[in-house]
């Protein structure tokens, strides 16, 4: 949750209209607050407008009262200064970076070109920092079989802990895996997005875009078995049409999805459980649709709800087999 209470007047003015006009989500404004809140106490820091003369204590500055004509005095190296010392106290790297600046690109925005409130803007030639593309952690399509076995029969597992929800668990992680999720969006299905009739879902995915997922035959059972066994009674009220439910019966959580994954993944023995997550579900299941599903780039990007090819383009460098295949046959490997 945000304190208004804890933030100067202009930053709560950014995050309405990031809310409302921009149309952010709940967790892309809750980064914004704390992006630029770490911001503006280290701009308080470095301009000595704070007892606290240690960089290990920024974080307990107190910023309600910071104010718009020191904002106006804030420049470009002050903005490069924060992310140095971000590197230097945190290790951040890039991409933590990269969405630092992000935040403080749009703030600075908002108070210059939107509202006027500063007369210079001194992110307008702030750069991104490079971000190195890595190669997207997965699981194989043994240990994908290896997971949903597990969840499916959590009897024939000792120590396994989730009996009681294990139709609902299945469905989740067979949803995960075979088409390829975020964790809000799976957390987001609605019994009423499903067309039971045609097999699809209806998905709001980033930046509050449609788009439809079909649902193949492992899903659609896993589904129908888990409505089966559902709480009908007792669901809370803004959560009755909720696929997922948690034992509180209303609308699961992502810290719950997060930790199910997690021991799931445990339990059946996948090597290396602790560094995967329910993002990685979402990679297996591109990696495995591009390389058993001869499926089209485009459809793909389409299906995952990338913005850009470029996002999808990392999954057709996974594949080494189709690399190593590709060079064998190759028409003149045989001269």
């Amino acid at each position: 949750m945000i304190d208004s209470e804890d933030n100067p007047e202009f930053l709560n003015d950014f995050l309405a209209y990031s809310s409302t006009i921009l149309n952010k989500s709940v967790n892309t404004i809750k980064e914004y607050n704390y992006d630029i809140a770490h911001f503006l106490k280290y701009i308080a820091f470095k301009y000595k407008l704070t007892d606290i003369k240690d960089e290990e204590f920024i974080k307990s500055i107190k910023i309600n009262n910071f104010s718009l004509e020191t904002v106006k005095k804030i420049t470009l190296q002050d903005i490069h200064s924060f992310l140095a010392y971000l590197k230097k106290c945190y290790n951040s790297k890039p991409a933590t970076l990269a969405r630092k600046t992000a935040s403080i690109r749009v703030f600075f925005n908002y108070l210059c070109n939107k509202t006027k409130r500063i007369p210079v803007n001194p992110a307008q030639d702030l750069e991104s920092p490079k971000i190195g593309k890595r190669l997207p952690k997965y699981l194989t399509l043994e240990q994908s079989k290896e997971l949903l076995e597990t969840v499916k029969n959590p009897v024939n597992n000792t120590g396994h802990g989730n009996h009681d929800n294990s139709e609902r668990n299945f469905a989740m992680i067979t949803i995960l895996l075979n088409c390829g999720l975020r964790l809000q969006e799976l957390i987001n299905i609605n019994i009423s997005d499903i067309d039971f009739d045609n097999n699809k879902l209806n998905v709001i995915g980033k930046g509050d875009k449609e788009r439809t997922i079909y649902l193949n035959k492992a899903c659609i059972n896993a589904i129908n078995k888990y409505l089966a066994v559902r709480p009908k009674d007792g669901v809370k009220f803004d959560s009755r049409d909720a696929l997922f439910l948690s034992e509180q019966k209303k609308r699961i959580g992502r810290r719950t999805v997060q930790y199910i994954v997690k021991e799931e993944l445990k339990i059946a023995g996948i090597e290396k459980a602790s560094s995967y997550s329910v993002h990685k579900l979402r990679h297996t299941a591109a990696t495995l649709m591009y390389k058993y599903g001869d499926v089209d780039i485009r459809a793909l990007q389409e299906l995952l709800g990338h913005e850009s090819i470029s996002t999808t383009e990392i999954y057709t460098h996974v594949d080494n087999e189709q690399i190593r295949n590709a060079v064998e046959n190759n028409p003149l490997a045989n001269l």
